[in-house]
């Protein structure tokens, strides 16, 4: 892990109420969990790998916006509906963004 992720994680997990969306995106594809710190458990993920979303992407920002928009729906599900928001050292932008915009959109807080 890097000096910015350490840095950002280290600020992160110090909310122990919430817990965390975090996303990761390959050259390709785009992942999202929500991760319960407290318990070490993830509650819901999503990616771009998925059988439901392979067809329906039409580029990598689109599928993260499918990402983001699946995995709050899960995490809506499972009586998730805040979160905090852990980019990993990537800026805001992109994928990245739309990953959280798209989670937004679903109902969750961050």
């Amino acid at each position: 892990m890097g000096r910015i992720a350490r840095r950002l994680r280290q600020r992160r997990v110090a909310h122990k109420s919430r817990p965390r969306l975090c996303v990761y995106r390959s050259l390709k594809h785009t992942y999202a969990q929500i991760i319960d710190d407290a318990h070490s458990h993830t509650v819901a993920s999503a990616c771009s790998l998925e059988p439901e979303l392979r067809g329906e992407a039409d580029g990598k920002i689109k599928g993260a916006e499918l990402v983001g928009s699946l995995v709050g729906k899960r995490a809506m599900e499972k009586g998730v509906t805040a979160v905090v928001f852990d980019r990993r050292g990537y800026k805001y932008h992109g994928r990245v963004r739309a990953v959280a915009e798209a989670a937004r959109k679903t109902g969750l807080e961050f």
